[in-house]
């Protein structure tokens, strides 16, 4: 697997990319800081992650399957398949689910360990 875009261009698959647990669920991560250091595309599976935000992070998510609810701050919102979550900085956010959500999550600047805060 090539670990930096030292063409101009970098091309992954995502059977290649190493697949983690984190906060969120099972993050498997084609994209992320040490690549170029622009942004971060993470495929993640989550049922239940932990409610959190992040300082520097935006992040959007792209639901690809599964049914479930995201808290952003104070509010709930219902996410499905084809469900856009755009979420800024200082966001208080989680994502719940029985069946599980799976879902891309694109990142910028690109998600960085230590960057997440709890409550």
């Amino acid at each position: 697997m090539t670990v930096t875009a030292t063409k101009g261009y970098l091309v992954r698959r995502l059977q290649d990319a190493p697949t983690v647990q984190c906060v969120c669920g099972q993050s498997t991560r084609p994209l992320t800081v040490a690549d170029h250091g622009v942004c971060n595309l993470h495929v993640t599976f989550i049922k239940n992650s932990v409610r959190h935000y992040h300082r520097d992070c935006t992040e959007v998510y792209y639901i690809l399957q599964g049914q479930g609810k995201m808290e952003l701050n104070d509010e709930v919102v219902e996410v499905e398949p084809g469900t856009i979550v755009y979420i800024e900085p200082g966001t208080f956010h989680r994502l719940s689910s029985e069946e599980g959500v799976q879902t891309i999550v694109f990142g910028v600047p690109p998600w960085q360990e230590g960057d997440e805060y709890f409550e």
